[in-house]
């Protein structure tokens, strides 16, 4: 084989190293994005899931509770 050949070879195999390391990080890294995601996700679920609750806590209009008010009825009792 000339040298041209064995040239050609090592480049191609010093490429193909290239791309393998490449791929790898960019495995890695899609891995530690889709890890990313996934906890945002299960964030965003509890902050909803909060939001839901909150919301069953606020007195609903109808109940009573949420007629207008006075506000003189609010004021502490030294006034």
């Amino acid at each position: 084989m000339s040298n041209q050949g064995m040239d050609n070879t090592a480049r191609t195999e010093a490429r193909l190293t290239e791309l393998e390391i490449k791929a790898s990080f960019a495995e890695d890294l899609l891995e530690q994005l889709n890890q990313t995601i996934y906890r945002q996700q299960q964030h965003i679920d509890q902050l909803t899931q909060a939001v839901q609750q909150l919301r069953q806590q606020l007195p609903r209009p109808g109940d009573g509770e949420g007629a207008a008010r006075n506000l003189r009825d609010e004021l502490p009792p030294h006034y």
